[in-house]
């Protein structure tokens, strides 16, 4: 029986990996790839971007609810190269995520975390620029397509120029302040961020996504993460208002509230 499903597994994969290896995307305007829609990652990335097991919430009056989903990982071969000393400073964050995570108060996701959150991502596509909307916080990224130029200021997103190679975007992003992580489990970067992000259409519905990491101030050399994008399909799918600004107010200045006198 083992065997039988194994080799009805096998089988049912085969339409998808010659339809991925054989497809070709919709063309725009301009007869580069279509990737307008809205897409999001279904994968636990979120939580940690390595390998990881299950494990508690922080927050122990959540419970099971905001316990932490085991993941097989996004990173190419498992481990970030951390040096010895920035990986004493992702132990710390890990340790104290809950009062470090940027994410928590509503900053800007950054690149790459932005990409694989729990929530959609719109792509708008014309020639000279292309958009990146995050239901997160708003964020929003242009992708200069023509006219590059270096990073004028660091910023949270980044400063993003794009090309297309063949039936790839490539989008280089560089500018970062260095105040972002890459996900809830401490890992993170300095401002000398480097992101090389190559999306490309692999089915109607899903479009890889690869992204490569460099950061000579915190890793050891270069490093990639992999993953599918999906695309929303659902009737009337767009992008929904998460104003969490209005969500941290009580967080973040709850202190400065002037308490009734007794």
């Amino acid at each position: 029986m083992a065997v039988t499903l194994a080799v009805s597994c096998v089988a049912a994969t085969v339409p998808m990996s010659a339809q991925t290896a054989d497809y070709r995307a919709p063309r725009g305007p301009d007869g580069n790839p279509d990737l307008n829609g809205l897409w999001q990652a279904l994968n636990s990335a979120h939580w940690d971007v390595e390998p990881h097991g299950a494990g508690p919430s922080v927050v122990r009056d959540l419970g099971a609810l905001s316990a932490v989903p085991a993941g097989l990982g996004v990173v190419v071969d498992d481990v970030i190269p951390y040096t010895a000393d920035a990986l004493v400073q992702r132990d710390e964050n890990r340790a104290n995520r809950l009062r470090r995570d940027p994410a928590i108060k509503c900053y800007l996701p950054g690149v790459p975390r932005g990409m694989y959150m729990p929530f959609p991502v719109q792509i708008l596509q014309s020639q000279q620029h292309i958009m990146i909307l995050h239901e997160f916080a708003g964020a929003v990224r242009t992708v200069y397509m023509d006219d590059h130029v270096p990073a004028p200021a660091d910023s949270w997103m980044g400063w993003s120029n794009g090309h297309w190679e063949g039936e790839t975007l490539v989008i280089d992003t560089t500018g970062f302040n260095g105040m972002t992580w890459f996900d809830r489990s401490g890992n993170f970067h300095s401002e000398a961020l480097h992101v090389v992000e190559r999306l490309t259409r692999r089915s109607p519905e899903t479009l890889s996504y690869e992204v490569t990491i460099e950061d000579p101030n915190v890793f050891t050399r270069p490093w990639t993460m992999q993953m599918p994008l999906y695309r929303r399909v659902e009737e009337n799918a767009q992008l929904l208002e998460f104003r969490c600004v209005e969500f941290v107010e009580d967080l973040i200045y709850g202190h400065l509230r002037k308490q009734p006198q007794e």
